[in-house]
């Protein structure tokens, strides 16, 4: 296929308010579309929209003198945001994914967290759990349909430019909700290191997909060794999740972006297509071993290696300066409390099931024994609407009495009812934004909890979901032509939900609807 160059044209109906109506002389004419055309930048064929699952900022600080690859391209030639960070909390996977190409915080997305109580279903149920759709593979059912926003892709789509739209990742989440609800593909890897997707997007796995299952490309791996440890011989259940802690899962997350690439066509005519990928190895090791490891430095070299691998072929197929590309990670993570300790820092583990029946204590205590707690999420206790039938408790004084107990508990640091995070107060500091911005009406709890710093809800290893820069702070770098991205590093403070509207402005489409950034206009040309 040859192709052509194809520029978008802005025509200039009047450059000033005054005289704009003015017809213009007969000896006179309007400069020519083609004329103003030449002035606008060519649109990328391809854009490559990255996100590395758990990767703190400062481990880029940290390892910039040993890339070889992709991550060191990205940092030397990119637009580099030293100071961004996410202005939601809970800081988890899909409350990350989903405000990365949406721009939508989860109070407007729908995206509350990675699971949440549904109370409609009565039960925990995860980000993108659709019973009404077949699932193609082990698992689920799993679609966009809880994503209440459009994503740049799904903008690309409608504006007509775009053509086709694909997400790939080794969870489900990662791959479905960057790429939207109009993509034309999500795929991930399911329980037995196997392809799977869902009939939101086709009836039936496309016929290369199943060839690639066919040759069970996670099983090559067994025995493999990686930083002095084997993975087991045999494609057990132990085999399939020790693998994802691994380099060896990014590498087939990798292995098949570049074949979506290569059987979809991406980057091959005159429309822009959109290729979301998520490698999730990092979140895997870092939650089992925290960020202080050998293991961890081993991971984030793989990292930049496997990224510039995706450059390479993404340049190969749709050429040279065809390539846009933006990275992020969609939240960080906090140091080990053992790691802080040694340092004489604090942090420390704390145990919710104590908090969970604090509180049902004191509201039995308060109103008499009842069910009173009917859920709990990400950040949240969900309190039950008639916990003791027939006696009409108010919500509000049941959240005054949760609330007032669990400021008593240690390593509490702050509280906020449903009450309170529903007003139209917008005061308070950054980490009362970033709560009220994460807190989504339909779909948090009554009770929304922070910590202190660096106290964590798990027995072993480290986690994240935190208001607090260790999980917020993260890289955003665009990288492309010159034409579209001024390279430089950027130290003024942004936003990941900032990405999608700077996205839209490059390829002259609509913003997202719900995004809530701006775009980055000091990298623009």
């Amino acid at each position: 296929m040859i192709r052509r160059p194809f520029r978008i044209g802005t025509v200039v109906l009047c450059a000033a308010v005054t005289g704009c109506m003015q017809t213009l002389p007969s000896s006179q004419s309007a400069t020519p579309a083609s004329a103003l055309q030449s002035d606008q930048p060519e649109r990328p064929a391809l854009v490559l929209a990255i996100v590395v699952d758990q990767m703190r900022y400062d481990y880029l600080a940290r390892f910039e003198h040993e890339f070889t690859g992709g991550l060191k391209r990205l940092l030397d030639e990119g637009a580099v945001f030293t100071n961004a960070n996410y202005e939601a909390a809970p800081t988890v996977t899909a409350v990350g994914h989903s405000t990365f190409l949406t721009g939508a915080t989860p109070s407007v997305s729908g995206i509350a967290g990675n699971a949440y109580y549904g109370r409609i279903e009565g039960r925990m149920i995860q980000s993108i759990t659709d019973d009404n759709v077949t699932p193609l593979g082990d698992g689920g059912g799993a679609s966009p349909h809880r994503l209440a926003v459009s994503t740049v892709g799904d903008e690309l789509k409608i504006s007509g430019k775009g053509g086709k739209v694909y997400g790939v990742s080794l969870k489900d989440r990662s791959a479905i909700l960057p790429a939207g609800r109009a993509a034309d593909g999500a795929f991930w890897f399911g329980d037995t290191g196997t392809i799977v997707s869902s009939s939101w997007y086709f009836p039936a796995l496309p016929d290369w997909v199943q060839t690639y299952n066919a040759s069970k490309p996670a099983e090559r791996y067994l025995g493999a060794e990686w930083s002095g440890r084997q993975l087991p011989t045999e494609a057990s259940a132990s085999f399939f999740t020790r693998l994802d802690a691994t380099p060896f899962a990014d590498e087939l997350v990798l292995e098949f972006a570049l074949q979506v690439m290569q059987e979809e066509n991406l980057g091959t005519d005159q429309q822009t297509d959109l290729l979301a990928v998520s490698f999730s190895a990092t979140d895997y090791l870092g939650h089992a071993t925290g960020t202080e490891t050998p293991q961890m430095r081993e991971m984030i070299l793989s990292v930049d290696k496997r990224i510039g691998e995706l450059l390479a072929a993404a340049e190969e197929q749709a050429g040279r300066g065809k390539v846009l590309v933006v990275l992020t990670a969609d939240h960080g993570v906090s140091l080990a409390p053992e790691d802080n300790a040694a340092r004489q820092l604090p942090g420390g583990r704390y145990e919710f099931a104590d908090e969970r029946a604090a509180v049902q204590a004191a509201l039995s205590a308060a109103f008499g024994e009842g069910d009173y707690i009917e859920g709990t999420g990400e950040m949240s206790i969900y309190l039950h609407r008639d916990p003791v039938p027939g006696k009409h408790i108010s919500l509000g004084d049941m959240e005054r009495v949760a609330a007032a107990t669990l400021r008593q508990q240690p390593h509490v640091a702050r509280v906020y009812t449903r009450t309170e995070l529903e007003s139209s107060h917008s005061g308070g500091d950054r980490i009362d934004q970033r709560v009220r911005n994460g807190f989504n009406r339909q779909h948090s709890g009554d009770i929304v909890v922070v910590h202190e710093p660096n106290w964590i809800n798990r027995a072993t290893g480290t986690t994240h979901g935190s208001p607090y820069s260790y999980d917020s702070h993260v890289p955003v770098i665009f990288w492309g032509p010159e034409a579209l991205v001024r390279p430089g590093r950027y130290h003024r403070d942004a936003a990941v939900h900032d990405i999608a509207p700077t996205l839209a402005t490059m390829l002259q489409i609509a913003t997202p609807s719900g995004a809530q950034g701006r775009a980055l206009e000091e990298i623009l040309p």
